[in-house]
């Protein structure tokens, strides 16, 4: 999953549409929905997608290589609807600053650790592993923000979500098969978003400037931070395999650039709570197009603990309704 920082300030505004006058038509509000709701089933398709084409694109390019690659046409695409909308790249040195850590954090080193990750373990895992995020999220702002206090309702969606890890990991079974580099470094990607999602809380929440502007800005950032690492890690490739390449341009292109801008869109529409319901489809795109595309073998313990971990995540991110009258204070 893409993570860039339009769907984690802490405060979004949704435009509400003006009021029709006596002589235009009523909105197409069933029209809007339904352009809302083929977005969000195009983008948990991308994401869902990016696993399979982080496994392609390692069977012809070293895991830092991918990465980088998707960075940079994930940028290109962004940088192009910047410039058509002539929105500025943010200013000051403090500001970029805090981008380079939420660049690392929420780009270069999750991505780079899913793409190792998938050199040992199948695309439906790390699929799976992704979807621990919200999990992590919730343990860490339990600690890290104030405003997050524990309830018994998300206290028990912790629990059960990671009852859930451990079922898709075949605790019972003594992780027999199990690659724990692979998984391991799967499950660090995935705490890194949560890690990622709350410095950009704290620090660039409020800053004034547009979250196309600073997700734009962190993308690139990123690139650059994986321009340095790469060479110092890998060989410049003496072949270029097509079909991984083509991976890794769709990686970019769509599950990095075009997946940020429809999120984008999605965010300014619904709010951020709504639009990041989209983790929970995630993993079952993921292990469907593993099996299916890839042949990856699949125990029943990795779809059951799936369910269970989502339910978990579901749990976490739920808030009690206020059943209070209206009047009542």
């Amino acid at each position: 999953m893409d993570c860039s920082i339009v769907a984690y300030m802490s405060v979004t505004t949704t435009p509400v549409p003006a009021a029709p006058s006596a002589h235009s038509p009523a909105p197409p509000q069933r029209r809007r929905a339904l352009g809302r709701h083929v977005r969000f089933g195009v983008l948990s398709l991308i994401w869902g997608f990016s696993f399979l084409l982080i496994k392609v694109g390692t069977e012809g390019y070293a895991p830092f290589q991918v990465t980088l690659g998707r960075l940079v046409f994930g940028t290109a695409v962004v940088a192009a609807v910047l410039v058509v909308k002539r929105e500025r790249l943010p200013r000051g040195a403090r500001t970029w600053g805090h981008l380079a850590v939420s660049a690392f954090l929420l780009n270069a080193l999750p991505f780079s650790l899913f793409a190792y990750a998938e050199l040992t373990i199948p695309s439906t895992l790390a699929g799976i592993c992704n979807a621990t995020s919200p999990l992590w999220g919730m343990a860490l702002s339990l600690v890290a923000l104030s405003e997050d206090r524990p309830t018994r309702r998300r206290v028990a969606g912790l629990g059960i979500g990671f009852f859930g890890v451990l079922t898709v990991l075949g605790a019972w079974q003594g992780f027999s098969g199990l690659d724990f580099g692979g998984t391991a470094m799967a499950l660090l990607a995935s705490l890194s978003y949560p890690i990622g999602w709350i410095y950009v809380r704290r620090t660039l929440a409020g800053s004034g400037h547009s979250n196309l502007s600073l997700s734009g800005a962190q993308l690139l950032v990123a690139t650059v931070e994986l321009a340095v690492a790469t060479p110092l890690f890998t060989s410049f490739p003496t072949h270029f395999p097509a079909v991984p390449l083509l991976a890794i341009v769709a990686l970019g292109a769509l599950g990095t650039g075009l997946a940020f801008l429809i999120q984008y869109g999605l965010v300014a529409e619904v709010g951020p709570t709504t639009a990041q319901m989209v983790t929970y489809f995630i993993p079952v795109i993921a292990t469907a197009a593993g099996v299916a595309v890839l042949g990856e073998s699949l125990s029943w313990s990795t779809p059951v603990g799936a369910v269970i971990v989502l339910a978990g995540a579901a749990l976490t991110q739920s808030r009690p309704r206020d059943r209070r009258r209206p009047g009542q204070s």
